[in-house]
């Protein structure tokens, strides 16, 4: 029979071997795809509203690469471009890219509309599309706008709404996007890794 202080340490032991496969596999609480760490799935060659193609090791020498599934039909989404474009502007100044994605298949987001509606809003970063809807599933992207914060080795470091205001008329209180990308400028890891997303549904084939 054993003692108490081998029981305990037995008991210590069992319970580690119980709780280490949980820490390292568990799901993301709003992806099914991905988690905080895991490498983030490289689209390639994907056509872009300003006519050029753009793979993700293109931006091989950025900081951070900021991700969003994004839509022409969404009023949601749309609520966004404004915030995407300031960002995408002031960011691009430390070396940080903007990628917009969409893998809509509805006439209103196909790639001739998509760049209607950049030249039209102004849009300067790169609007992509990828019909086979690929990259989407990959990402585990269900809604528009939904964002991931890629960081230098082109992990995922923060996935989930861009910030907590989603109409135009409201100032946001919390910037999840802008916070996690300064935290990496600065060599740190985001205090926030994930949040839920909110935004219209894509539809997958």
């Amino acid at each position: 029979m054993l003692r108490r202080p081998a029981l305990v340490r037995t008991f210590a032991a069992l319970l580690a071997l119980a709780v280490l496969p949980l820490g390292t596999v568990a799901a993301s609480e709003f992806n099914q795809k991905l988690d905080a760490g895991d490498a983030a799935p490289a689209f390639k060659d994907l056509p872009s509203a300003d006519g050029k193609t753009l793979s993700l090791s293109d931006l091989k020498d950025k900081k951070a690469v900021v991700v969003v599934f994004t839509c022409n039909h969404c009023p949601i989404a749309k609520a966004y471009e404004a915030r995407m474009q300031a960002f995408s502007e002031e960011y691009a100044k430390k070396g940080v890219a903007l990628v917009a994605i969409s893998v809509s298949k509805e006439k209103d987001d196909s790639l001739p509309m998509m760049t209607a509606r950049a030249k039209e809003e102004g849009l300067t970063y790169a609007y992509l599309h990828d019909a086979s809807q690929a990259i989407g599933k990959e990402y585990g992207a269900t809604l528009t706008p939904q964002t991931f914060v890629l960081g230098p080795d082109r992990k995922v470091r923060y996935m989930g709404a861009w910030d907590d205001a989603w109409r135009e008329s409201e100032t946001p209180e919390e910037n999840y996007v802008r916070d996690a990308v300064d935290a990496l400028l600065a060599g740190n890891e985001p205090a926030v890794s994930e949040k839920r997303p909110f935004g219209c549904g894509i539809v997958y084939e």
